[in-house]
């Protein structure tokens, strides 16, 4: 079936970053692998790209025998939280959602003995969930699935404001996700040094931090545009950049860089 086929029979939920946006993450990400994980990702994704796998995750929607992978994209909150507090929650939490699951594929892939066919598997749903929670809306609020239930219009087309973030903004810019990548890719070496040392919980915290502020910078049924693309495209480009880098240091640390 062709990737076109599979988008009409996705789940109503909407996607992390669209299609363009996985695919500028994961191509950000290869910039910055060690020669040693590189090679160990090669010799499990063959001639598929991180950029070109990152996307995997959300084709396979279209087939209901992977409705179970549905709550492994984000991590949904009913309140704001502080950082210790917020740590001890995700700590504590045993449910199904992307902080767990990408512990549990982190300690998967560095298992020995598991198949080729697990081993691609995981690592493209690794990619893609990690990618994941650098878009806000996926560390959103329970009672309207991450923004999908906050109807706004754009250019005065009805949608939402997770499909704004996952999708419209990014596309607004009109660049295809190698020229994406290659605008904002700018990094210091004590930069890059930095986000490696942050942990999952740290990711998950700004997400949030930031969602809430965008939760606030609009109302239900605004009409949104120009200026709020203005507004918003630095912190679009910091969120794409630092989900890049946050990806490349974890493929790193699984495959021994």
């Amino acid at each position: 079936m062709c990737f076109l086929g599979l988008f009409l029979f996705l789940p109503t939920r909407a996607m992390a970053w669209g299609m363009l946006g996985h695919r500028i993450v994961g191509e950000i990400a290869d910039s910055y692998l060690t020669a040693k994980a590189r090679a160990k990702i090669k010799a499990i994704l063959g001639n598929e790209s991180i950029a070109m796998a990152s996307n995997w995750a959300d084709f396979i929607k279209s087939d209901r025998s992977y409705a179970y992978l549905s709550n492994w994209h984000y991590v949904d909150l009913d309140k704001p939280y502080t950082y210790p507090e917020l740590h001890a929650f995700l700590k504590s939490d045993t449910s199904t959602n992307a902080y767990t699951r990408i512990n549990f594929l982190t300690a998967q892939l560095k298992k020995s003995g598991i198949s080729q066919s697990e081993k691609v598997m995981y690592l493209r749903l690794l990619i893609h969930i990690a990618e994941d929670i650098h878009q806000p809306f996926h560390v959103g609020h329970t009672d309207d699935q991450g923004g999908n239930g906050f109807k706004v219009n754009w250019f005065n087309k009805p949608i939402n404001m997770h499909s704004l973030w996952d999708s419209e903004l990014i596309e607004s810019q009109q660049l295809s996700y190698t020229e994406y990548a290659r605008a904002i890719n700018f990094t210091t070496p004590a930069e890059r040094a930095s986000l490696w040392k942050e942990d999952l919980t740290k990711w998950i915290y700004d997400s949030h931090i930031i969602v809430e502020k965008l939760y606030t910078d609009v109302k239900p049924d605004d009409k949104l545009g120009y200026r709020y693309n203005f507004d918003h495209l630095a912190l679009l480009n910091q969120q794409l950049l630092k989900g890049g880098v946050h990806l490349a240091g974890l493929l790193n640390q699984v495959f021994g860089g």
